[in-house]
């Protein structure tokens, strides 16, 4: 057994348990606070993760104004501000933003030059990770007063189950059957091949958690959005891989054998994040 199979046997029950924990105990409101502890401890890993990277180009990114930036916005989306206080999500980019700029302006007196540089990976390594991830958390309390019963830990469900799903059937059909590379310059293991095997494997996810605990979602549209899911899913692979051929790793870190990184895993998840959560705001 490989350590990317006893990755995901450690890491799996934690996460289906954080997930369903409303449903279990849908009378105890701190049940949904294992998720969102989850949540901020691979957004902020992730976070980290970014700037490691970032620091191997000598790019001088401010850490310490990005977490707190990062920290307004998970707060913005604890209370989902995109729903009920958009202003208040606005503000706080915002607000970040000044920050940001006022505090590099006093940082780089030395040598104004990295400053556009410094800026620019601090404010992006927030919005890519903090202001997308995010909608991860939002997913999780926004959904509490719908007519459908226990949407949020639904829609966490099929969330998990088409990202995870698509990885999955990319991985093992591209390593199996691949011969035909998708963007070997970017990422040299992805093949035609294993696209296809992400898709069928989304569409098939999409088409049980239909059929199982997500019957108020029918066959025609969960396999559609599952298999759309699958494909933003790719793109934001390629992105984070572009990012680390950029700055030299295979891997965002090693904190997950087999796997890489928290960035690693959370490729995938940001792209998708916003996208189900506005489709599940229009659709519910």
């Amino acid at each position: 057994m490989n350590s990317r199979v006893i990755t995901a046997i450690i890491a799996l029950p934690v996460l289906i348990l954080s997930i369903i924990l409303p449903y279990l105990l849908p009378t105890v409101p701190a049940a949904s606070w294992l998720f969102i502890v989850i949540a901020a401890l691979a957004l902020g890993a992730g976070l980290f993760e970014f700037f490691t990277l970032t620091k191997k180009l000598e790019l001088k990114a401010d850490a310490s104004v990005a977490y707190l930036g990062a920290a307004a916005l998970f707060t913005a989306y604890f209370f989902d501000a995109p729903a009920k206080m958009p202003d208040m999500l606005v503000m706080t980019l915002i607000g970040f933003m000044i920050l940001v700029l006022i505090t590099q302006t006093s940082r780089f007196t030395v040598d104004f030059s990295k400053m556009l540089t410094g800026v620019g990976v601090t404010i992006l390594g927030v919005m890519y990770v903090a202001f997308l991830g995010g909608f991860i958390v939002a997913m999780r309390v926004g959904f509490t007063e719908s007519i459908v019963p226990h949407l949020s830990s639904k829609l966490l469900g099929f969330f998990f189950l088409i990202v995870m799903g698509a990885d999955t059937g990319a991985y093992y059909v591209g390593k199996n059957f691949g011969k035909h590379k998708l963007a070997p310059k970017v990422s040299p293991g992805k093949t035609w091949e294993g696209v296809v095997g992400g898709l069928l494997m989304s569409g098939g996810f999409a088409a049980a958690a239909s059929a199982t605990f997500f019957p108020e979602l029918p066959f025609a549209i969960s396999i559609p959005l599952g298999c759309a899911m699958s494909v933003v899913g790719l793109f934001g692979d390629l992105a984070e891989s572009a990012i680390k051929r950029g700055s030299g790793a295979k891997d965002a870190a090693n904190i997950l054998p087999g796997h890489g990184g928290l960035l690693d895993r959370l490729d995938s998840l940001l792209f998708n994040a916003p996208i189900l959560y506005y489709f599940a705001r229009f659709y519910f």
